[in-house]
C-alpha cells in the first residue's frame, strides 16, 4: 500500500470541509421544528444535534459503501484529483442553497459533484447507471412522498387522540415528544449523512492505493467525519432553519412530534437498507405532510415549490460546477491548484454577501412575511377550517370596571374575528 499523498492529503481535507457544511447546511432537519415551536432553546437545540451526530456516526457503514464502491467505479481509473473536483462542485452548491435559505439535498450536491466529475475524466464506464437509479434517483422520489403520508397521517392521528383536552396540557407532552423524536433524527442524521463523508474519503484511499477495494472505512476515517458534521451541526444552518420551521407551514407541537418521528423512521430504515437519500428531503417531506395533517393546517406552496425546484436542480448543478472543476483539474497541479483558488473566492464571496442580513439563534423564529392566500391555500381553507379551539387562545376572562368580559371558550369565533370592538362595547355597557 502507498503512503498519503499530498493530493490525498487535500482531498481528505476538502472531504472533511463538505461533511462540515453539511453538518450546518442540515442543522434544520432535526432541529427546525423543535426550535420554532419553543420545545428547546436554539442553541441548546443545536448543541443536542451535534452530539448526537458524532454518536450515529459510529452506528453504520452501509451507505459509506455504497459510495465508495456503488456509484463510481472505483476501478475505472478514477484519480484523487477528480474526487476533489467533485467535493468542489458539491460544496459551492451547499453553500449558495445556505445562502438563499432553500433546505436543498447535500447528499445529491455530493452524488452530482462526484458524478460530474467522474464523466469528464474518464467518461460513462466510470458511473454505476443502475446504482444511482436504484440507490439515489428512486429513493429520492419515494422517501419524501412515504415520509409525508406518514407525517400526515401521524399528525391526524395524534390531534384525534387528544381532541377534547385542554390544548395546554397536552401541548407539554408534545413538547417532550418532540425532543425525543428530534434526538432520533439526529442520530439517523448523523448514521446517513456522516457515511457520506466516510464513503468519499475511503474512495480517495482506494484510488490512491493508501487501502484495498472495497474495504471498509478506517476507525479514524469515522472519527473525523462524525467530529466534522457535528462540529458544523452546533455552528447552525439558521438561514434553513428559518425556512423549514416558519416558512413552509405554521408548526404546532403536535405536529412537529409527528413529522420529526416520521422523519426518522424513513431515515433509520434507508440508512440500514444501504439507501444514500437525502436527509433533507425526507424531514420537508415530513415538514409539508404535517401542514396537511392539521385541520386548518396550510403549506406555503410558494416556499414548497421553490424547495422542490432546487431539489431537481441540484444533482445536476452540482454535476456541472464539478465538470468544470474536473476539466480544470486534469491539465495537472496548476489546473488542482486554480480550481483552490476559485473554490475558495466563491465560498468567500457567499460568505460575505451572507454578512449583509445575519440570521443566528436570536432572530431564527423571526418568521417570513405571510403568504398571500392563493387558490390552493384558500381551497384547503374552505375544505378543512380550523377547529374553534386552535383559533384562539384560552384566557382568563378580563374584568372591565368590575364587569367580567365574555369567556374566550363562549365565544371564540366572534373574539377570533373582531376582539377589539367587543372589548369596546362591554366597556360601554359598564359606563
Amino acid at each position: 500500500m502507498e503512503h498519503i499523498t499530498l493530493l490525498i492529503g487535500i482531498v481528505i481535507v476538502t472531504a472533511l470541509v463538505f461533511d462540515f457544511t453539511n453538518g450546518f447546511h442540515d442543522t434544520a432537519n432535526a432541529m427546525a421544528t423543535t426550535i420554532s415551536t419553543g420545545a428547546l432553546r436554539p442553541k441548546t437545540a443545536v448543541a443536542m444535534s451535534a452530539v448526537l451526530n458524532l454518536v450515529g456516526a459510529f452506528l453504520s457503514v452501509e451507505v459509506a459503501k455504497t459510495i465508495s464502491g456503488g456509484i463510481i467505479d472505483e476501478s475505472a481509473g478514477i484519480r484523487p484529483e477528480v474526487i476533489f473536483a467533485g467535493l468542489v462542485g458539491a460544496i459551492v452548491w451547499n453553500l449558495l442553497t445556505w445562502l438563499a435559505g432553500l433546505p436543498s439535498s447535500s447528499s445529491h450536491a455530493l452524488f452530482g459533484g462526484l458524478i460530474g466529475a467522474t464523466l469528464v475524466s474518464v467518461g460513462t464506464g466510470g458511473v454505476h447507471g443502475g446504482a444511482v437509479v436504484m440507490k439515489v434517483l428512486i429513493p429520492a422520489v419515494a422517501a419524501p412522498i412515504v415520509a409525508g403520508l406518514a407525517a400526515m397521517a401521524a399528525t391526524r392521528l395524534t390531534y384525534r387522540l387528544t381532541r377534547g383536552r385542554d390544548t395546554a396540557d397536552t401541548a407539554k407532552g408534545y413538547r417532550a415528544g418532540q425532543i425525543a423524536s428530534a434526538a432520533l433524527v439526529s442520530l439517523a442524521h448523523g448514521t446517513n449523512d456522516a457515511q457520506k463523508t466516510m464513503g468519499v474519503i475511503t474512495l480517495a484511499l482506494i484510488t490512491g492505493g493508501v487501502v484495498a477495494p472495497h474495504a471498509d472505512p478506517p476507525l479514524w476515517v469515522i472519527a473525523s467525519a462524525g467530529m466534522a458534521i457535528a462540529l458544523g451541526t452546533y455552528l447552525g444552518g439558521w438561514r434553513i432553519i428559518r425556512t423549514m420551521g416558519k416558512g413552509i407551514t405554521d408548526i404546532q407541537p403536535p405536529q412537529g412530534f409527528a413529522a420529526q418521528t416520521g422523519a426518522a423512521a424513513t431515515i433509520l430504515a434507508s440508512s440500514h437498507l444501504g439507501f444514500a437519500l437525502s436527509t433533507t428531503q425526507v424531514c420537508s417531506g415530513s415538514v409539508m405532510g404535517s401542514g396537511l395533517g392539521r385541520k386548518g393546517g396550510v403549506v406555503r406552496w410558494s416556499t414548497a415549490g421553490r424547495m422542490v425546484f432546487a431539489w431537481g436542480l441540484t444533482l445536476p448543478a452540482a454535476g456541472l460546477v464539478a465538470a468544470g472543476a474536473a476539466f480544470l483539474a486534469k491539465q495537472g497541479s496548476w489546473g488542482v491548484a486554480a480550481v483552490a483558488v476559485l473554490g475558495l473566492g466563491i465560498c468567500g464571496a457567499i460568505w460575505a454577501a451572507s454578512r449583509r442580513k445575519p440570521i443566528d439563534h436570536t432572530n431564527v423564529n423571526d418568521g417570513p412575511a405571510a403568504e398571500p392566500v392563493g387558490v390552493v391555500t384558500a381551497a384547503l381553507q374552505t375544505v378543512s377550517p380550523p377547529p374553534a379551539g386552535q383559533m384562539v387562545q384560552a384566557a382568563e376572562p378580563e374584568e372591565t370596571d368590575g364587569t367580567p368580559a365574555p369567556s374566550a371558550e363562549a365565544d371564540a369565533p366572534a373574539a377570533a374575528t373582531a376582539p377589539a370592538p367587543r372589548k369596546k362595547a362591554a366597556t360601554a355597557a359598564t359606563r
